[in-house]
């Protein structure tokens, strides 16, 4: 079997190699660069380098400030790649440029385009996703945070949970109910606004990372322009959709679990126990094949998927597939590390002697959350018996009281 890419691709990696090495010391490390939820100068400089060479925001168009690439599967596959194996930034990504950015050039209009593909994808505006609330999480479509009309505006009204990076945006991409006679599904609409608007309250939670990545956000009468729905009033649910694929694979895209596989082998050679190497552990070096293998498998499964998006086919609950097992495994590489360091595996934050600045202590925590976050692993599984394999739906449960 012959994996190679073709001279046409080898030269294409030759000139990215290239690039690696001469921006190297400008480069931010990888997984460097955001400080409380917001890009560094640093790494937005780093992004619009990437974005001049096409290294980033390759395929958006050059009228919203993207290079304007035609799609290439196994480009974006080599720039992450290289980028990967210099140990630099891909660039800036998160909720903004890799789920509302796809999402606008899919469902926007012309006027919304402009105004936020451009800063959002140079680092200059952040987003945060107004989805989850207090009831409804796995069951999306139950969002009863309101927008009432009031002349051109809504007026908001709500909670919202869970919301990532809330505390640092500049906006929200948010699913509001508009139609309340509507059926749930269809009495959805997918509104942007600003989180400067008078009326919102956002209110950290800490969580077991010892940070607060995620936030509660509290909605009194935020006015709101009509104009800032995306698509059609009602059509919430569909975009929302659309989103949720662009999210399911920001969470556990091969990149990234590429990246973190590097990272773990380059630990494992040289962290010791006992005076021995965690990577001549035979115990430990077995988990560490076993992981490898599942990540080429998940490299290979994100390649098919591509190919049918730049067919224009619907991948089905292969994206699902693709969320289940990659969350798992980027929990286990970061299991794999801690226990790779022996004792000084349970250090964390400032310790004296702990490893990379804890951040293998920190992901391990954050990846466990992941499992649950953007639909738990529990109902994935169920989505794919049921529409993947073709099984019976989940009974659900009788009402006590007939």
């Amino acid at each position: 079997m012959d994996l190679s890419f073709g001279p046409e691709y080898e030269a294409f990696r030759r000139e990215v190699r290239d690039f690696c090495a001469r921006h190297s010391a400008e480069a931010p490390r990888a997984e460097v660069g955001m400080a409380g939820g917001r890009p560094s100068e640093a790494l937005k400089k780093w992004q619009a380098l990437l974005i001049e060479h096409g290294y980033a925001a390759r395929q958006v168009p050059v009228e919203y400030g993207g290079y304007g690439a035609e799609p290439d599967i196994l480009k974006s596959v080599i720039i992450a790649e290289e980028l990967n194996q210099a140990g630099l930034s891909r660039g800036i990504g998160g909720q903004g440029p890799q789920m509302l950015v796809p999402t606008l050039l899919e469902q926007g209009n012309e006027a919304q385009k402009r105004e936020w593909v451009g800063p959002t994808i140079r680092g200059d505006v952040v987003w945060c996703q107004g989805y989850s609330e207090p009831n409804a999480g796995s069951d999306l479509a139950s969002v009863q945070t309101r927008g009432v009309e009031d002349g051109d505006d809504f007026l908001i009204t709500g909670q919202k949970i869970w919301t990532t990076t809330a505390q640092a945006s500049d906006m929200m991409f948010a699913l509001i109910r508009t139609e309340p006679d509507a059926s749930k599904h269809a009495g959805l609409s997918y509104i942007l606004l600003s989180m400067d608007s008078p009326g919102i309250d956002v209110r950290p939670l800490n969580t077991m990372t010892g940070e607060a990545e995620f936030n509660e956000v509290f909605f009194t009468d935020v006015r709101v322009p009509k104009t800032n729905v995306v698509g059609r009033r009602g059509d919430g649910w569909t975009i929302a959709n659309t989103t949720l694929k662009h999210e399911r694979n920001m969470l556990a895209s091969s990149a990234l679990l590429d990246g973190s596989l590097r990272k773990l082998l380059a630990l494992m050679q040289e962290q010791t126990i006992d005076g021995l190497r965690a990577i001549e552990s035979p115990v430990l070096r077995d988990r560490l094949v076993a992981l490898q293998s599942r990540v080429l498998a998940l490299k290979y499964h994100d390649l098919r998927m591509l190919t049918a998006r730049a067919r224009n086919e619907f991948p089905g609950v292969s994206a699902l597939v693709t969320k289940l097992a990659g969350c798992e495994v980027s929990h286990q590489l970061n299991a794999l590390a801690i226990d790779a360091m022996g004792e000084l595996g349970v250090l964390y934050e400032k310790s004296p002697g702990v490893r990379s600045s804890g951040q293998w202590q920190n992901q391990f925590m954050f990846t466990l959350g992941l499992i649950i976050g953007g639909g738990t692993a529990q109902i994935q599984k169920n989505i794919i018996s049921e529409r993947g394999l073709g099984m019976p739906r989940e009974p659900k449960p009788g009402n006590p009281t007939k």
